[in-house]
């Protein structure tokens, strides 16, 4: 769900925001010297991709070369989360295998040189759909379906790939994964919390109760949704972006995050994207997703409702981050104003979920 494209022909960047600034004269020095193979000795540009509501994400261009920027966020930033060593390796990595996850090529740790560490990627070209849908995609059904069936096989093709293979098999905690991520974004709700919300409370209980066995350890994106990957004019998955909470542990975790934001105009995941927001909830039924994703792997899903349930939790969570991030004037993106009453309907759904 999301608006906005990308391609050769379409302006997908923006100047860069005020307080999202850096010093050009010295990351043009910084990359013409640490990628010289890439650069060489071009004169190089920087813009912003405007889209996403965390880490920030430039263009860099330079001759004939066009390249990504991502960085995590301005201000102190929660632990576990915008963690761009561990995107740059799962990325510089995983394409191997996964070619709809973009090579990456260098990650920086210095923060002198964008304000924060920050790594370098290739650039994709295709549709990023938060607010409206691409033409090709509004004027026929069955692209719409075939982007659900392909957004959701690109999960499942995920979760086949062999850690080991990719060297990846150190990657993460495995053992009691979930158990660990209940835990661990209760912290992060009381240190985002900007008001009570007493079913946050309700739903971390019901979580600790009905703690699942895995069905595996595999590759998580640990965010996959509809605005994290792009898509071409048929309908097929060109990219898969945002692995910087990406590790190892129970590939229902996923899926549960798809189907949190696989949403209804009704469902409040779709609140987060204000008056203007699409959904492929209409083309391709969440009943259908599982049972796609399930043929694929052949993992059960029976227990699929406690996992949407635990993305629900999550993602009231990180709503609250971004909100407290606005309210503090960590950013001036006012889209972000409007998320102030989103955590109470997240936790309620999330209640409601779990309860069955």
């Amino acid at each position: 769900m999301t608006a906005g494209s990308s391609g050769p022909n379409v302006m997908d960047t923006a100047p860069i925001r005020p307080e999202e600034r850096f010093d050009e004269a010295r990351a043009a020095d910084y990359l013409r010297r640490e990628l010289p193979d890439l650069f060489g000795e071009a004169s190089l540009e920087f813009d912003q991709f405007p889209g996403g509501a965390a880490n920030l994400t430039y263009r860099v261009t330079g001759g004939v070369q066009e390249l990504v920027l991502r960085r995590a966020p301005l201000g102190e930033v929660a632990q576990g989360g915008h963690d761009m060593e561990r995107e740059h390796r799962v990325l510089s990595r995983i394409w191997r295998l996964f070619p709809e996850a973009p090579r990456a090529f260098h990650y920086c740790a210095d923060p002198a040189i964008l304000g924060k560490p920050f790594f370098v990627m290739e650039r994709r070209h295709g549709h990023v759909i938060r607010g409206e849908w691409p033409a090709s995609f509004a004027r026929d059904p069955a692209v719409r379906r075939a982007a659900a069936l392909n957004v959701v096989g690109g999960l499942a093709r995920l979760h086949m790939v062999d850690p080991a293979a990719v060297d990846l098999g150190d990657l993460g905690h495995p053992e009691g994964f979930v158990g660990r991520q209940v835990a661990g974004w209760g912290r992060r709700w009381e240190a985002a919390a900007t008001r009570e919300v007493p079913e946050m409370e309700v739903a971390a209980q019901l979580l600790v109760a009905e703690l699942p066995e895995p069905n595996a350890a595999v590759v998580l994106h640990n965010d996959y949704k509809l605005d994290n990957t792009m898509l071409d004019d048929a309908g097929n998955l060109v990219a898969v972006f945002d692995w910087d909470m990406a590790t190892r542990g129970d590939p229902l975790v996923d899926l549960g995050t798809l189907l949190a934001y696989w949403a209804d105009p009704d469902d409040p995941t779709f609140l987060i994207f204000g008056d203007v927001a699409v959904t492929l909830a209409d083309d391709l039924a969440k009943s259908e997703v599982v049972e796609r994703y399930a043929a694929i792997t052949g993992f059960d899903v029976t227990n699929i409702d406690y996992y949407e349930g635990l993305a629900l939790y999550r993602i009231a969570v990180i709503i609250e981050q971004i909100y407290a991030r606005y309210a503090a004037g960590q950013t001036s993106d006012h889209r972000f104003a409007r998320f102030e009453p989103l955590a109470p309907l997240l936790a309620k759904a999330a209640v409601a979920k779990l309860r069955g």
